[in-house]
């Protein structure tokens, strides 16, 4: 019997264009170990795993499960062979309950009608003896992002799962959440399932894994142990040079207020109140950052400032003049730049391509505007501008933004809200999924908004990302404004007091 789950044997897959996503890959995940797969946006670690579950057909090379060469022609083959893969965006039915999104694509029948008992029972036992209890009644939408990745691990383990796939599984978690996580993953590899571990974040992957292997370009570049490896170490694995990990920024100077924030109360979807009674302002040439466990309000204030959602109460004033509700089109006028939590819900149409998105707000505007037409030339090379200044990986300007790697989306839109002329900028969770290269690049092109007298609102999930950014801090908890201190006041385990509404 074979000591790996998996092995991968010369692998290449190639796109249209000539673009080569992988190139003569190799990789082993021995049976009840964690694997970290480490690289930049674009490496090839999403298309290796989308070769190994079946999504893409390589054009050379093999796979082996348990010692046995294998053909897996599509996922469902994957799901046979033991593979399971959680994925970044969750792919789940929010108005279903856990158990019918458990089962679906794997229903079990008694006469003739769905036997959804049996299915919550098998559930129930699952969670338990992995500890990974999840209600098998409750519906997806009413839960939690953390258990919602339980209900994905626990689909994943009701098809008999004995290699997991784990893409991303922190990038929408709270620091406990990513704690919990980490505690399912070494239960699940104690209890014999092998797991790949893909993720940016290096002081997880030290934490976590057994195992580590980098890509760069297609490619591997090295495999290693956790041991004697620093952060910094496999950075310049990843990036083929050494990283600067910390922000480097000279002190703040504030000038007049640009955004002013006054009793603002706002509404989610729901009609449950999000945002309560909540009052601040920003100063151009400051960054004021928002810290708060994710759900506690910070999505709708953002989706507020940046006219997506109406308040229900309240007003904002930009440079002194009084915001209307709901319109985006104002703000934009107004010198404003927004980037968004959800890239693919507000950032980018997906099906257009690059050029069509870079010109996605200010089509109607020059350059993009000759007289009564867009101005097509100017369109293409802003986006080859922007292609080449953010290092966007892709095949080329008419390339659909479906097809770019999760941090090449991210790269797109900093890249096109920060080409033009702006003086209040929005920057929801601005570096997640992305790699440390690419995080030290937006940092720095934050913080040079920021020295040029932009006035920048920053919230982030990511404490580190808070307090190397921001001047000055609030605390968000159940959408009321908990505190107020200037960087130097703060620290992780003051803030993380505040954020689970404790007194610091």
């Amino acid at each position: 019997m074979s000591e790996f789950a998996l092995e991968v044997k010369n692998i290449t897959k190639r796109f249209p264009g000539g673009v080569i996503a992988n190139k003569d890959v190799n990789f082993a995940l021995r049976k009840g170990e964690i694997h970290a797969l480490l690289g930049e946006n674009g490496a090839g670690k999403s298309t290796l795993m989308n070769v190994i579950y079946g999504l893409y057909a390589p054009e050379e090379g093999e796979i082996w499960v348990d010692g046995q060469k294998t053909e897996i022609d599509n996922p469902n083959d994957a799901i046979r062979k033991g593979i399971g893969m959680v994925h970044q965006h969750f792919m789940l039915v929010p108005v279903f309950t856990v158990a019918e999104n458990i089962m679906l694509g794997a229903e079990e029948l008694q006469g003739g009608r769905l036997d959804i008992s049996s299915a919550r029972k098998k559930i129930r036992e699952l969670s338990r003896s992995y500890n990974l209890e999840v209600d098998p009644r409750a519906i997806v939408e009413d839960l939690p992002v953390g258990m919602q990745q339980r209900v994905e691990i626990v689909k994943a383990l009701y098809r008999d799962a004995k290699i997991l796939v784990l893409d991303e599984p922190t990038a929408v978690l709270t620091p406990q959440e990513a704690d919990d996580l980490f505690i399912v993953m070494r239960e699940l590899t104690e209890r014999g399932v092998s797991i790949i571990f893909i993720t940016h974040k290096l002081r997880e992957v030290l934490a976590v894994a057994d195992t580590i292997t980098v890509m760069r370009r297609g490619e591997v570049v090295g495999t290693t142990s956790p041991e004697g490896k620093s952060e910094s170490d496999l950075a310049a694995m990843m990036v083929g040079r050494e990283v600067l990990l910390r922000v480097e920024k000279e002190e703040a100077h504030p000038a007049q207020t640009v955004l002013e924030v006054k009793d603002l109360t706002v509404h989610d979807e729901r009609g449950l109140t999000a945002v309560k009674n909540i009052s601040f302002d920003l100063k151009a040439g400051e960054i004021l950052g928002i810290a708060g466990v994710q759900g506690n309000g910070q999505t709708e204030l953002a989706e507020v400032l940046t006219g997506i959602r109406a308040p229900e109460s309240g007003t904002i004033i930009i440079d002194g003049q009084k915001v209307p509700a709901g319109n985006p089109r104002y703000l934009f006028e107004h010198g404003m730049a927004h980037v968004p939590e959800d890239r693919h819900k507000h950032g980018l149409v997906l099906p257009y391509d690059l050029v069509e998105n870079v010109a996605l707000n200010t089509y109607y505007k020059p350059p993009f505007r000759k007289g009564l037409v867009r101005d097509e030339e100017a369109m293409l090379e802003a986006t080859t501008d922007i292609i080449e200044a953010f290092d966007v990986r892709t095949s080329g300007p008419f390339s659909q933004a479906s097809n770019l790697s999760g941090g090449n989306q991210q790269k797109v839109i900093v890249g096109r809200e920060l080409s033009r002329p702006i003086q209040f900028l929005v920057v929801n969770q601005p570096t997640r999924g992305l790699d440390v290269g690419s995080i030290e690049f937006i940092h720095r092109r934050i913080i040079e908004e920021r020295d040029k007298g932009v006035a920048v609102l920053l919230i982030s999930a990511e404490l580190d990302e808070i307090l190397g950014l921001a001047d000055r801090i609030l605390v968000m908890f159940h959408g009321e404004l908990v505190a107020e201190m200037p960087v130097a006041k703060a620290n992780k385990e003051k803030l993380g007091l505040l954020m689970a509404g404790s007194e610091a």
